[in-house]
């Protein structure tokens, strides 16, 4: 891929289409020798005050073919930003081969080489790079920005603290499916003696004695699509046990020192959640918001009742209240809004 077009290269080379504020161009950057498939939008009567780039959560991607996050790319459209998304690896049209155990640091510098070549390709509103990113890429942006060090801003939605959140989630979705409080306490216990367990590199008779209760669950077997076979296993585990676990929690560290990280981020930061988030603790991540960057940045949260971890309207927040009760996906009031004031606010 030459690194040296121009964007008026790109605007022949690259496959556009409109919609009512932007234009939407196919544009593909190289990462660990691997093309990455992702779209450009662009706002149509102007020249872009920058570019937010909206980075992923966990698991796998059909965001391009599949308009993810139309509505956020929109509105972010409309305060003049362009935006750029891409496809992970395996995914789309993307090359590669999807890795679920990619690490926060190797999707952070995947970021780094979005950036780069959207500068090295001139493509216009480079000089400004904002980020945009749900859940796990509250782990990923702030190493971006440590990292990158010109970063203009970061929307952190659904953000995270530094360690694994499914002991929440599993806790939460136990309670939703109305267990007691004695069998939620036994299956999460479970849960994290497996962990234990499977990153001591102990093998998978001693994890499936450890963990009865937790395999016949039904909110378990549905999340892990009929349980954790011993091939996934040993694939998981060579993975897992080069990870640090905190001793006190049993919980997976994604990110060393996070809250040092935080707490040296100076551009600005609004961080939005979901009251009814059951996928992650949000009243913590907020707390550890406050503690950091609070005192260093320009910091906005807010917060949406009745609005799950997608930042969706929601009753209980469940991991399958949508899939099992056919809900619409609607926005909660005003999370659109504030991003679109938040940004028009910005220099």
């Amino acid at each position: 891929m030459n690194r040296i077009l121009t964007i008026i290269v790109l605007f022949f080379l690259f496959n556009t289409y409109s919609s009512a504020q932007s234009t939407r161009q196919v544009f593909e950057f190289e990462f660990d020798g691997v093309v990455l498939n992702g779209v450009l939008d662009l706002p149509k009567h102007q020249k872009p005050r920058g570019i937010v780039l909206i980075v992923h959560g966990s698991g796998t991607t059909n965001a391009v073919a599949q308009e993810w996050y139309s509505d956020v790319r929109e509105t972010i459209v409309s305060t003049g930003y362009a935006t750029y998304m891409w496809d992970k690896m395996g995914c789309g049209k993307s090359g590669g081969t999807f890795n679920y155990n990619q690490t926060v640091q190797s999707s952070a510098s995947e970021v780094i080489a979005a950036i780069n070549t959207l500068k090295e390709k001139q493509i216009l509103g480079s000089e400004k790079i904002g980020l945009w990113g749900i859940s796990r890429a509250g782990w990923i942006n702030p190493i971006v920005i440590s990292q990158y060090g010109d970063i203009k801003f970061w929307i952190s939605v659904s953000g995270v603290d530094a360690k694994e959140n499914f002991k929440y989630l599993l806790k939460q979705n136990l309670r939703i499916d109305g267990l007691p409080k004695d069998s939620i306490a036994l299956i999460v216990s479970e849960w994290v003696e497996g962990t234990k367990i499977s990153h001591s590199g102990d093998d998978f008779e001693t994890y499936q004695k450890s963990t009865p209760n937790l395999r016949k669950n039904k909110f378990w077997l549905r999340f892990t699509n009929g349980g954790i076979t011993e091939e996934g296993y040993y694939f998981y585990q060579n993975t897992f046990m080069k990870e640090e676990l905190d001793k006190k929690t049993g919980l997976q560290i994604y990110i060393k020192d996070f809250d040092s990280i935080l707490s040296n981020i100076h551009c600005p930061v609004l961080a939005l959640f979901g009251e009814k988030d059951m996928n992650v603790d949000w009243t913590k991540t907020k707390s550890l918001y406050e503690r950091t960057l609070g005192f260093n940045t320009d910091l906005t949260i807010k917060s949406f009742p009745n609005c799950n971890h997608n930042l969706f309207q929601s009753t209980t927040g469940g991991f399958y209240e949508f899939q099992d009760k056919n809900l619409p996906y609607e926005r909660c009031d005003g999370f659109l809004s504030s991003i679109e004031s938040w940004l028009n606010d910005r220099q």
